[in-house]
């Protein structure tokens, strides 16, 4: 049986699942040919737009879901200052995460590029093709992916740190498996 104090199974799915398709998108970024002036939508380019389009669309799931499901209290043993930045963590991730996919996409437009889910879904063009705007919210996007990587290691080093030195439930409530003994 679930613990209250654990997130529940949808959350918890939710938050490994975008774990990793961000994980798989950062694979295929980084593998990927270089984006330039002639480069075509094809091969892991187009698997980049598709991930990126499921992870739009999980989180917002994920956020739909959250705003009629609100996380469980945080443990009453962590300080007030790590909740409040934990907080600001879970903010910032959830702004990147949806902000990223909308970067990308006004990119992908502005290269006259169609983007589209996996080729199955098509997604309306926001900008027009050799728009300036779009062209420079490929660095933007960049640069936010960059960012994302912080965040998630922060994220990450914090999850760490409730498991290793604080010993607390921090970590195990958002595990898959984990239920309250």
């Amino acid at each position: 049986m679930e613990d209250a104090k654990d997130y529940g199974a949808v959350a918890k799915l939710a938050h490994w699942l975008v774990f990793a398709l961000v994980a798989v998108q950062f694979a295929v970024a980084w593998t990927m040919p270089e984006i330039g002036r002639d480069t075509r939508p094809e091969g892991l380019v187009a698997w980049h737009l598709s991930v990126g389009t499921l992870i739009l669309l999980v989180v917002v799931l994920r956020l739909l879901w959250r705003l009629t499901h609100p996380a469980p209290p945080q443990l009453p043993t962590v300080p007030r200052w790590q909740r409040s930045l934990a907080g600001l963590v879970h903010f910032l991730l959830y702004a990147i995460l949806l902000a990223l996919p909308f970067l990308g996409w006004g990119n992908a437009s502005s290269r006259g590029w169609d983007v589209a889910l996996f080729g199955l879904i098509p997604l309306p063009t926001l900008f027009a093709d050799g728009s300036r705007f779009g062209h420079a919210l490929g660095d933007i996007h960049a640069a936010c992916a960059t960012v994302l990587l912080i965040l998630v290691g922060l994220h990450c080093a914090a999850a760490l740190y409730h498991q290793l030195i604080a010993k607390d439930r921090t970590l195990r409530r958002m595990l898959p498996w984990s239920t309250r003994s």
